[in-house]
C-alpha cells in the first residue's frame, strides 16, 4: 500500500482548528446546532463502518446511544464528578455492552440481525425505564452542571462533540487503510473467500461491532450532556439509527466521504424544510423519504459514489495499490499469461491424479 497522502491530514488539521476557534465567532444557538451536526456525523461514520465496511446492517444502535447518555448522567450525579470526564466512560460502557451481546447477535444473519438489534434496544429501553435510579419514564436532568457557567459549559460541550466527530472520521480512515481494514472489506465482500485466505471473520466483525458501539456511546453521552436532560424515549429513539442510515445512503455507503456529504445534506434539508417551508412532521418525513428513494434509484452508490464514477474523484480513498515496481500484464503478454495458467492447471491436475493413486 502506498504512503498515506498529505492532503487528507491537512484537511483534518484545518477542521480541528475550525472546531477550536468556532466558539469565538459562533453564538450559543449555532454552537448547539454544530454540536448536533458533529455527534450525528460520528454516528453516521460508525454505522457506515458496520454496514458499509463490515456488511452488518443494524437497526438497534440506539441502545448504545442510550447507555452512553445514562452513564454520563447517573455516574456524574451520584459521584459528584464532572460530566466532561464521564463521556469517555459512556463510550467504554457502550463498548462493553456491544462485546457482551455480540456472541448472541452474531448467530443471526441479514434481516434477522437487524431485527435482533432493534429488539435488543427495546429491551434495554424498557429496563432503563423501570428503574427509579434512571428517573423512570420521566428521565433525569444533569445536576452536576448546576454550578458551572452556562457559556463555559456550552463551549466545552461543543469541543467534546467536535473531538468525537473528528476522531470518528480520522479513526475510520486510518482503520480502513490498515491491514485490518483490508480484511474487514474482504469479509464484507465474500466471507468464504476471506476465511480461505486466513481472515478471522468472527474476530473482525467483533472488533468492528465493538468500535461502532463505542462511537455511538461517545456520541450519545456528548449529545445529551449538552442538552442536560435525558429520557428513555429520547435516548433510545430509533430515529438515531434512521438518521444515520439516511445520511449514509444519501452520501454513499462504504466510503469515508459519504457520511460527511450526507450529514451536510441532511441538516441542510432539515433547516430548509422546518425553518423556511415550515413543514409539519408528516410532510417533513414524506419529503425526506422521497429524497432518499430518489437517490437510491438514480445513484445507488450515493452522491459521492456517483461523483467518483463520473469525474474520478478520489478524496479520502482507502483503495489499495500494488507495490511500486510490480510487473503489470500488458495486452501483448496475454497469450503468455494464458499459456502459463493452462500449464499450471495441467500440473495441478497431474499432481492430484498421482496423489489419488
Amino acid at each position: 500500500m502506498r504512503d498515506q497522502p498529505l492532503v487528507p491530514w491537512l484537511g483534518f488539521a484545518a477542521a480541528a482548528l475550525a472546531i477550536v476557534f468556532a466558539p469565538t465567532v459562533a453564538d450559543a444557538g449555532l454552537l448547539r446546532l454544530l454540536s448536533e451536526v458533529l455527534v450525528v456525523l460520528a454516528m453516521a461514520q460508525m454505522w457506515n463502518l458496520l454496514a458499509g465496511y463490515t456488511g452488518l446492517v443494524s437497526m438497534g444502535h440506539q441502545a448504545f446511544v442510550g447507555i452512553g447518555a445514562y452513564l454520563v448522567f447517573v455516574v456524574s450525579d451520584r459521584l459528584g464528578l464532572s460530566p466532561y470526564w464521564m463521556v469517555p466512560l459512556a463510550g467504554v460502557g457502550a463498548a462493553l455492552l456491544a462485546a457482551a451481546v455480540a456472541p448472541l447477535m452474531f448467530r443471526l444473519r441479514d434481516a434477522y440481525f437487524s431485527i435482533g438489534m432493534w429488539v435488543l434496544a427495546e429491551i434495554v429501553r424498557l429496563l432503563v425505564a423501570k428503574f427509579p435510579l434512571f428517573g423512570g419514564e420521566s428521565g433525569v436532568p444533569l445536576q452536576a452542571v448546576r454550578l458551572v457557567d452556562a457559556e463555559t459549559f456550552q463551549r466545552n460541550a461543543f469541543w467534546i462533540s467536535g473531538a468525537i466527530g473528528l476522531a470518528a472520521v480520522a479513526g475510520v480512515y486510518l482503520l480502513m487503510r490498515s491491514p485490518f481494514g483490508l480484511g474487514l472489506m474482504a469479509v464484507r465482500d465474500n466471507e468464504l473467500a476471506a476465511t480461505s485466505i486466513g481472515v478471522n471473520v468472527w474476530r473482525n466483525r467483533f472488533i468492528a461491532f465493538v468500535l461502532s458501539g463505542l462511537g455511538f456511546g461517545l456520541a450519545g453521552g456528548a449529545h445529551f450532556m449538552g442538552t442536560m436532560f435525558v429520557s428513555p424515549d429520547s435516548a433510545f429513539d430509533i430515529n438515531w439509527v434512521v438518521t444515520a442510515m439516511f445520511i449514509v445512503i444519501i452520501g454513499g455507503i462504504g466510503t469515508i466521504e459519504g457520511p460527511l456529504i450526507g450529514t451536510l445534506i441532511y441538516f441542510g434539508l432539515r433547516e430548509l424544510f422546518n425553518t423556511w417551508f415550515a413543514m409539519s412532521g408528516g410532510w417533513y418525513l414524506i419529503a425526506m423519504g422521497s429524497i432518499a428513494v430518489a437517490v437510491m434509484l438514480l445513484a445507488p452508490r450515493g452522491l459521492w459514489g456517483l461523483a467518483r464514477e463520473r469525474w474520478g474523484w478520489r478524496g479520502l480513498s482507502v483503495q489499495r495499490h500494488p507495490p511500486h515496481g510490480a510487473a503489470s500484464i500488458s495486452p501483448s503478454s496475454s497469450s503468455t499469461s494464458s499459456s502459463i495458467s493452462h500449464t499450471t492447471e495441467d500440473a495441478t491436475h497431474e499432481e492430484h491424479r498421482l496423489l489419488s493413486r
